[in-house]
C-alpha cells in the first residue's frame, strides 16, 4: 500500500523543550491514522509541520508525495486541516465562509456556491447557512470549521482533536464524517483526546509520549500487547458479590478488580476462563446478570504505554510550545 502520510525521524525543540524527538508516522493511503498521546506529547506539533505550518529541526516528511520542507505549496493543495479551535470568520454567513474559501481556492463563483451548498447539507448547516458565524454554537462552528477544509475535496486531511466539546450525538455524526471521507478516497490523521474515537475510526494508531512514539499497531493489536483478556462479572443478588470475588480469584490467580457498580473483572489468559467461569459460578448458586469477556480497553492500553490515564489528554494542547 502506499503512504499517503510518511515521516521519519521528526525532531522540533522550543528552547530548553524537545517537542519531538525522532517521531516516525506512515498512514496509507484512504485510511485513518490515530495518533493518541497525552498532553505536551507533541501531537499537534507533528500534524503542524506535516501541514506545512512549522518547519521541523530535522527529519523529513512527505504527504501526498510531495516533501513538506522543499515543496510545501504542493502539500498545501493536497491537504486540509481543522485545528483544535474552529477558524471560521465569525462576521461571515456560513455560505459566504465556504463560498470565500472556494473562491480562494480557485473554483469558479458557480462551483464554490454548489460545493458551499453540499458541505452544508452534508453538515446539517442548511438553516444556519445565512446567520453569521457568531451566533453559531461551538459544535456548528467546529462542523462549519470542518467543512471548510473540505471544501477543496483534499487528499489528505488532517483532524487535530476535532470533536472536542461536542456532544456524544454530534461526536458520532462527525465520526460519520470521517468514514464518509474515507470511503470517497480521503487519508485521515486523527489525533483525539478521546480512545473510544480512535478505537472506532483508527485503521492504525501511534502513540507518542514525551516526543517519541513509544507504541504502533492496529487497535487490536494494541490491545493485545498488554497482554491477555479481562473476565467482567456482575451477579444478579450485590450481596453475592464476595463470593463471586472468590471463584474468580480462584479461577485465575490474579488480583479481582471492580469494575463498576456490583461488578468485579479479573485479567484470564484465554478464551477457556469464560465456560469455567461458568461452571464455577453455576456451581456456587451465584445467578448472573453479566458475564463478558474481553480485551482490554484502549484507556487500559494508554494508561499501561504511558503511565497516565487518558483523562490528561489536552483539550487545548499548544504541545510542548
Amino acid at each position: 500500500m502506499t503512504n499517503a502520510i510518511e515521516a521519519h525521524g521528526l525532531t522540533k525543540r522550543y528552547g530548553q523543550t524537545q517537542a519531538l524527538a525522532g517521531v516516525d508516522l506512515a498512514a496509507g493511503a484512504g485510511t485513518v491514522l490515530g495518533v493518541l498521546g497525552p498532553n505536551g506529547a507533541g501531537k499537534t506539533t507533528a500534524v503542524r509541520i506535516l501541514a506545512t505550518l512549522l518547519r521541523a529541526d530535522g527529519g523529513s516528511a512527505t504527504v501526498a508525495g510531495f516533501d513538506v520542507a522543499s515543496q510545501p505549496q504542493q502539500v498545501r493543495e493536497q491537504v486540509g486541516l481543522t485545528g483544535q479551535f474552529a477558524s471560521v470568520d465569525e462576521d461571515l454567513t456560513g455560505v459566504q465562509n465556504l463560498v470565500m474559501i472556494g473562491r480562494l481556492l480557485d473554483l469558479s463563483a458557480r462551483e464554490a456556491k454548489r460545493r458551499a451548498g453540499e458541505l452544508l447539507e452534508w453538515f446539517d448547516l442548511e438553516e444556519a447557512a445565512g446567520r453569521v458565524a457568531k451566533t453559531y454554537s461551538g459544535g456548528m462552528r467546529r462542523r462549519l470549521d470542518l467543512a471548510a477544509s473540505l471544501v477543496g475535496r483534499p487528499a489528505v486531511v488532517f483532524l487535530d482533536e476535532p470533536t472536542t466539546g461536542l456532544d456524544p450525538a454530534k461526536r458520532e455524526a462527525m465520526w460519520d464524517v470521517v468514514r464518509r471521507l474515507v470511503t470517497d478516497g480521503s487519508t485521515v490523521l486523527l489525533t483525539t483526546q478521546y480512545l473510544e474515537e480512535a478505537d472506532a475510526l483508527a485503521d492504525e494508531i501511534t502513540v507518542i509520549d514525551r516526543g517519541r512514539v513509544i507504541a504502533h499497531d492496529t487497535p487490536l493489536g494494541l490491545k493485545r500487547q498488554i497482554g491477555g483478556q479481562r473476565l467482567t462479572v456482575r451477579p444478579a443478588e450485590p450481596d453475592r458479590l464476595e463470593d463471586v470475588r472468590a471463584v474468580l480469584g480462584a479461577l485465575s490467580g490474579k488480583p479481582v478488580e471492580s469494575a463498576g457498580r456490583d461488578t468485579l473483572s479479573v485479567a484470564v489468559a484465554d478464551d477457556s476462563a469464560l465456560p469455567t467461569a461458568v461452571t464455577e459460578l453455576r456451581a456456587a448458586g451465584i445467578a448472573l446478570t453479566e458475564l463478558s469477556l474481553h480485551l482490554p480497553s484502549l484507556d487500559e492500553v494508554f494508561f499501561t504505554l504511558t503511565g497516565r490515564p487518558a483523562e490528561t489528554a489536552a483539550t487545548t494542547e499548544e504541545d510542548a510550545a
